[in-house]
């Protein structure tokens, strides 16, 4: 941004040109490599001689920060390792890959191994990098290359969070580069040879939503100030940018408080989220002293210091399928910066015919010397160590790998100052005259009056253009004269700052930002009422808040003795204490929070009373008052138990809700009937089954009921183009009430929404039996929406369901056999009328790409889908057994929404009104939303399990009763005992639903420390001598265990093992036992199997006659 310094090289050469030299200069962009660089010489009109730009490396260092205290109260693992200049990164989802390495010229490590003494952080090792570390290896180049004449950029990059401004411009006693090297520059500046004179101008802007704010000044224009190119040097720079003569460190720094204290008014005022904000801090450096011939002559230097805004990724913060996602400025500056760099790394490497895309955005306009342009430069890439933040910094170091590649071009900046100064004005001259002048063009071939006329236009543009940027250059050079009007202003700045040393109770603001928390204070004086409002308000108040939400006579605060008490002004003031609503008067203790409107979020401090009430924290900062604010929302902050991704869903909660309470507030100020909320939708509600909760925004239009569910990036993205529009509001700019509705960003075409879920658990399949119910449709909270009758049935290849003998006891039976299912669908029911429009069902099953759907049944809220289909397996393996044991089917019942026309009674209200009504009607919340997975005490997975059971009991007493009643028929015949037939029969009945168990008819003796237990019934019967069956004596019960070891099980007393399940007999007297042990004790004496499968009467030639035995199954 510094214009003079490069004007008068080139200036310079331009000169040289005319007098026929023999080289062309131009030290920018991608024109001609040659620079020229002056040679002292008594001669005063001076010689030149052309030398090669010196080419060098943009330098890169990174830099990780200690954990924050979410993170260490969450257990983050750090994932970054530093070995020289070398950095790693590990991937926690995969621990045992080798992480990935980049090395830099710098790599930091600011993790650990450090003392915090006094506030200021001090190194316990060596390996620690302080702050002042960091200035000795960068800020020191900086200043030293800029004594030397060359232009200096230092930039920081990095996520929100990450660090990027604790090493830019630091916090508290932990002073950054920013201002060390300010401060450094004056001291070496008291050290230099008093023939030198020095010249220092200071100025201070603000990119946000690609509009430039001057931070030097109260009043910006609206829009922001203008980019303009010098057209000679092809250069950007702001046009009217406050620059200010600074002639010590403690005047910059106060224009430092100045320019944050701007900033956060601003930002709270126009509602900018302070991170997606670019800071660009210039300091021009002129040194003035005399040649050899005596002619005064002025090396100068621009070094630019950003802190860029933070760099989340595209999917988290863009606009992932938003069809406005263009719309948005808020991402253009980073990602053309990062278009930028690629193409610079590209020129680097050789490649041809590439275009550097600096005119993409506003901040690369203004970086285009930085980068690739005359400028030495190096960049601090800032790093998160937590786990959580994984991708994120991945991306960070890769940016940065890329940036190590470009090459800038450099040179010292030195000119004779009164031929500078002379030639301006002749030039100024000749411009004026060319403007006052016909300016006539030579029509080229083709050319209507009108592209004349357009051409005639653009000349005298770029001639005005030329003769300000000249102006400017000029009265830059009255540095003396711009230094006593600064020091002036100074005496203002400075009795200020005394006064914000505040001893009485007062209020002091809270930011994300933390360079931007405790700026702004209000004194709340004793014997007075305090009045807090708009400055629109007549009287005007004397606390004067600005921005959404707050009304002409807000809040009012006065002393009773002592005490501090807050009570609301007009009706709908929107006031919150400790995160709760303010309803009435209330003693304001000290520490306590308070939010006015939708942004103004401020910490009341009392010294007079400083004992803190119990249970309130020492120290409150915005992440304290967020969680507060969640938690009195209904959204659980609890952080024990969390996963990773859980984490990052209650780091984007705590994010989200201040920007939709903002939303809101918009929405009413433009009467835009809409109204948002935020929700946790489960991965039941998700079409790509995230298993976590995740958060989104319910969107509502307030006249006919419409809804959307937008993706947090979404939002994002149409929040800062609803920002756009409530400023054009702000500044009496009535053009966002015209805007097209397919640009407005509050307004959606209707689109199909979730009505809610249905889940059917697939384990019965396992068994091939069906699940036939009627299933709930849940909508996000939980709450019932309908009901939905569907089957999820098995089938044979025709679709033909299978009889009840088909059931089968153990799954691995399936394996590779082929296997039929059926998704049935039959109909529903919706509680909802507006959905009479159309309702339909969509679901993904084994083997599915894409959600399947049922036809759209309208004008119905009991709708008939008769929907059936066939899904075949070829050839059942593993991975389907492990498919049907833990997977289920989510249906998601869809409604048609159309953009109806609203009735006349709700069109007579305002969105205000209509949301307030809105919230009358709504229950109120019976349960907290939490991030961490709950069961809800209808569990489909639960219910579809017990299903599956009590089907399988039904059939398998069935089984027991046929058993039994054989048992009862043999037992009372008096002739013909056959039990070889009887034998037959048993078996029969138990291969007649499956063999999970293979289930054989076995003999056993009455040895009850060796009876066979690979069973699930046990019957007792008595086999006479001559082979007759009678019912048995005794009835006993057999332990119900899960798979024992066959060895504990040997020579057990199943009568001693307890906790039986009996099932009584039908009129035998006898009981039937239910076991679930599945061992076979070697030492029992049962009936050996042919080679067909079936057992024999005989085995090893022990007889049985006369022996108690059972039926085992």
């Amino acid at each position: 941004m510094k214009l003079p310094a490069s004007s008068k090289t080139v200036r310079k050469c331009r000169n040289i040109n005319n007098n026929n030299s023999s080289s062309v200069v131009s030290n920018y962009g991608n024109s001609s490599r040659l620079v020229v660089a002056k040679k002292r010489s008594p001669d005063p009109d001076y010689r030149t001689k052309v030398v090669r730009p010196k080419r060098n490396w943009v330098k890169v260092a990174v830099r990780v920060r200690p954990f924050n205290q979410r993170e260490n109260d969450r257990g983050a693992k750090c994932i970054i390792g530093m070995n020289g200049t070398t950095t790693t990164i590990a991937n926690p989802e995969t621990p045992k890959e080798e992480p990935k390495q980049f090395s830099f010229d710098f790599s930091y490590w600011s993790h650990d191994n450090f003392d915090d003494i006094d506030g200021v952080l001090t190194a316990k090792s060596k390996k620690y990098a302080t702050q002042r570390d960091v200035f000795d290896n960068l800020g020191q180049g900086v200043l030293d290359n800029a004594f030397e004449g060359y232009n200096c950029s230092l930039f920081a990059y990095g996520q929100t969070g990450s660090g990027k401004s604790f090493s830019m411009v630091g916090y508290g006693k932990n002073k950054g580069i920013v201002p060390i090297t300010c401060d450094e520059l004056f001291k070496t500046i008291g050290r230099s040879s008093e023939e030198t004179k020095y010249e220092v101008t200071f100025s201070m802007l603000e990119i946000y939503n690609e509009q430039v704010r001057d931070l030097l000044t109260k009043d910006n224009p609206k829009g922001g100030l203008q980019v303009r190119q010098n057209p000679k040097l092809g250069l950007f720079y702001v046009e009217k940018l406050k620059k200010v003569a600074v002639g010590s460190y403690n005047e910059i720094e106060r224009r430092m408080e100045e320019g944050t204290s701007n900033r956060t008014v601003a930002s709270t005022q126009m509602n900018a989220t302070s991170s997606r904000a670019h800071t660009v801090v210039t300091i021009t450096f002129d040194q003035i002293q005399k040649n050899e011939a005596g002619q005064e002559t002025k090396k100068s230097s621009s070094i630019n210091l950003v802190d860029l805004a933070g760099s989340e990724r595209a999917d988290s913060t863009g606009a992932t399928g938003d069809r406005l996602k263009e719309g948005a400025n808020i991402n253009k500056s980073l990602s053309a910066l990062g278009n930028v760099i690629s193409a610079l790394a590209d020129l680097s490497l050789g490649k041809k015919k590439v275009v550097v895309p600096y005119r993409d955005s506003v901040l690369t306009k203004l970086l285009m010397n930085a980068l690739g342009g005359n400028s030495k430069t190096i960049m601090i890439a800032a790093l998160s160590p937590a786990d959580i933040n994984y991708d994120e910094t991945l991306s960070t170091l890769r940016y940065a790998d890329r940036a190590k590649k470009i090459k800038n071009k450099a040179v010292v900046n030195e000119n004779p100052l009164d031929k500078l100064i002379r030639e301006l004005r002749e030039e100024n001259e000749k411009l004026k005259g060319r403007l006052s002048g016909d300016m006539s063009v030579v029509p080229q071939s083709g050319m209507s009056p009108e592209d004349i006329e357009a051409m005639r236009r653009q000349m005298a543009e770029e001639i005005r253009l030329q003769l300000m940027a000249n102006q400017e250059m000029m009265n830059d050079m009255d540095w003396d004269a711009k230094l006593e009007q600064s020091r002036q202003e100074d005496v203002i700045l400075e009795q200020k700052h005394d006064s914000g040393k505040m001893k009485a109770a007062h209020f002091v603001n809270l930011n994300e930002d933390p360079m931007l928390s405790g700026v702004i204070k209000h004194k709340i004086e004793k014997g007075k009422q305090i009045r807090i409002g708009r400055k629109d308000a007549d009287p005007a108040p004397d606390i004067v808040l600005t921005g959404l939400s707050i009304q002409k006579d807000h809040a009012s605060i006065h002393y009773e003795e002592e005490d501090v008490v807050i009570k609301p002004g007009a009706t709908g003031s929107k006031i919150k204490v400790n995160g709760a609503p303010l309803t009435g008067e209330r003693k304001l203790e000290h520490n306590d929070r308070v939010l006015f409107g939708s942004n103004h979020l401020y910490v009341f401090v009392n010294p007079l009373k400083p004992d803190l009430p119990e249970g309130s924290p020492k120290t409150v900062d915005w992440d304290f008052a967020q969680k507060e604010l969640a938690e009195n929302s209904g959204f659980s902050t609890l952080q024990a138990g969390m996963s990773k991704d859980q984490q990052r869903t209650q780091e984007q909660v705590l994010e989200l809700l201040p920007m939709i309470s903002e939303t809101n507030a918009v929405s009413e100020e433009l009467n835009k009937y809409r109204s948002f909320e935020l929700v946790l939708i489960s991965g039941g509600l998700q079409e790509d089954k995230d298993k976590g909760p995740k958060p989104m925004v319910k969107v509502r239009n307030l006249l006919n009921d419409n809804i959307w569910l937008w993706e947090r990036g979404k939002f994002m993205n149409r929040r800062y183009m609803m920002q756009e529009q409530y400023q054009q509001f702000v500044d009496g700019d009535d053009s966002y009430k015209n805007i097209p509705l397919d640009k407005d960003p509050f307004f959606d075409p209707p689109e199909d929404v979730i009505i809610g879920t249905s889940n059917v658990f697939l384990q019965s399949l396992s068994y091939a039996l069906d699940f036939d119910d009627k299933l709930a449709v849940s909508n996000y909270k939980g709450d019932e929406e309908g009901s939905l009758y569907v089957s999820v049935s098995p089938c044979d290849g025709k679709g033909k369901s299978l009889d009840e003998e088909s059931f089968i006891e153990d799954p691995s039976e399936l394996l590779g056999k082929p296997y039929y299912f059926k998704v049935a669908i039959r109909s529903g029911e919706i509680n909802n009328s507006r959905f009479t429009k159309g309702v339909y069902v969509k679901y993904k099953t084994l083997g599915d790409d894409q959600p399947v759907s049922t036809k759209v049944v309208k004008e119905s809220l009991s709708p008939e889908f008769g929907y059936s289909r066939v899904i075949a397996i070829q050839s059942v393996n593993e991975s389907h057994l492990d498919y049907f044991e833990n997977n289920s089917i989510t249906f998601f019942v869809y409604g048609c929404q159309m953009d109806t026309p609203p009735n006349s009674s709700v069109e007579k209200l305002n969105t205000k009104e209509l949301r307030e009504m809105a919230g009358q009607m709504r229950p109120k919340m019976v349960r907290r939303a939490s991030i961490l997975p709950s069961k809800p005490a209808d569990d489909p997975k639960l219910k579809s399990e017990l299903h599956t059971l009590q089907r399988k009991f039904d059939r398998l007493e069935k089984k027991e009763k046929r058993i039994q009643q054989l048992c009862t028929d043999w037992g009372e015949r008096e002739k013909d005992q056959d039990f070889q037939s009887f034998y037959n029969s048993i078996n029969a009945v138990a291969f007649s639903s499956g063999n999970k168990l293979k289930n054989k008819v076995r003999i056993i003796t009455g040895d009850e420390n060796r009876r066979n237990s690979d069973a699930f019934s046990v019957y007792s019967f008595e086999l006479t001598p001559d082979m007759r069956i009678i019912p048995g004596p005794y009835e006993e019960t057999i332990k119900e265990e899960d798979e024992p070891d066959s060895d504990s099980r040997r020579g057990s007393d199943p009568a001693k093992n307890g906790g039986t399940t009996s099932i009584p007999s039908n009129g035998t007297g006898k009981k039937p036992i239910l076991q679930a042990s599945k061992q076979q004790p070697q030492q029992s004496k049962a009936i050996a199997s042919p080679a067909n499968g079936r057992p024999s009467p005989t085995s090893s030639g022990n007889s049985v006659k006369g022996s108690k035995a059972c039926v085992i199954m």
